[in-house]
């Protein structure tokens, strides 16, 4: 399809630099959302550290399961400080513009650690459903190297996808205004800037979509179906409840996570809003982060018992 946008004052393509729009449509709100925005940022440094510290050194910690979830979380970090800092520093500056090169560099490094964060929740779906559904193979099946291929593969598995997306994305013709309506460069409204014939980026959108976002949540929903079928066969009602306390935390993540992300990337480019955009893309680029240490810290028991170690040896040091 070709986009709405028609050449306004020439063809823009060789353009230096964007300008990020974020919440300058109320101006009001500028230093409460940069306040609150560094509060939310400091939480998420410091909750995540936590659990990658926590998961590192506690002994109790050592197993697959709290070896995903520390690298999870290592990943929460890197992947909210390719935009946050960004937008907390425009609205400190007011100054919005990002050079061409930046904005592409976001744009590809958000894409990647997405994906890796969508397949990383695929393999924590698949080490709950070993430990549940085969407990007896546990040990074998999830051993040290397998855990370790896992998470690499997890992180590396879209680079060369996303890095051949944002290079297609930035080679089109840019036409009219190079403002984007959003707080960081991300896909739906750059492509919303682009001019001319766009329908086979739109398609390679949709299927990177599929690839990335659909496939890894098929195989969490086969691996559920799997658990909740054979908690269900346990005989006694503490163990089904504990079987599905195990669980409930990174279900909890996964509909934060995926919700959002499904809706952004599977509308069509014209039904794109500024403001609907930018709500769905702060729940998984700083509300999954911000609520994925409270998730684990308050329904985990073995993170709240290795947090409270944790925290007596610091005051014990003091």
């Amino acid at each position: 399809m070709r986009n709405q946008h028609q050449p306004q004052g020439g063809n823009l393509t060789n353009l230096k630099e964007f300008v990020l729009l974020g919440f300058s449509d109320v101006p009001h709100l500028q230093w409460l959302l940069f306040g609150l925005l560094i509060v939310m940022y400091s939480f998420i440094l410091l909750g995540n550290g936590t659990i990658v510290l926590i998961t590192r050194l506690d002994s109790a910690l050592q197993t697959p399961m709290y070896f995903f979830l520390g690298n999870f979380s290592f990943l929460e970090i890197c992947y909210v400080s390719i935009s946050l800092p960004r937008m907390v520093s425009n609205l400190g500056t007011q100054r919005r513009s990002i050079s061409f090169i930046a904005c592409a560099t976001q744009m590809c490094c958000t894409l990647i650690l997405g994906a890796a964060e969508c397949f990383l929740l695929a393999v924590m779906a698949y080490d709950h459903y070993v430990a549940i559904c085969k407990p007896l193979h546990y040990p074998l099946l999830m051993n040290q190297r397998l855990c370790s291929q896992l998470v690499i593969g997890s992180w590396v598995s879209g680079i060369p996808a996303q890095i051949g997306q944002t290079s297609q994305i930035f080679s089109l013709s840019f036409c009219g205004a190079n403002q984007i309506n959003h707080f960081f460069c991300d896909l739906p409204p750059v492509l919303h800037l682009a001019c001319g014939d766009i329908f086979v980026n739109e398609m390679m959108v949709f299927l990177g979509a599929l690839l990335f976002g659909v496939v890894p949540f098929l195989l969490i929903i086969f691996s559920y179906s799997k658990i909740i079928s054979t908690v269900l066969k346990l005989p006694s009602a503490t163990s089904q409840a504990k079987a599905f306390s195990t669980c409930s935390s990174h279900l909890a993540v996964v509909m934060l996570f995926f919700g959002s992300g499904m809706v952004t990337y599977f509308r069509s480019n014209t039904s794109h809003s500024g403001g609907t955009d930018k709500v769905l893309s702060l729940f998984y680029t700083v509300v999954t982060p911000m609520f994925n240490p409270i998730i684990y810290s308050l329904r985990n028991q073995d993170v709240k018992t290795a947090l409270r170690k944790f925290l007596c040896k610091q005051f014990t040091k003091i």
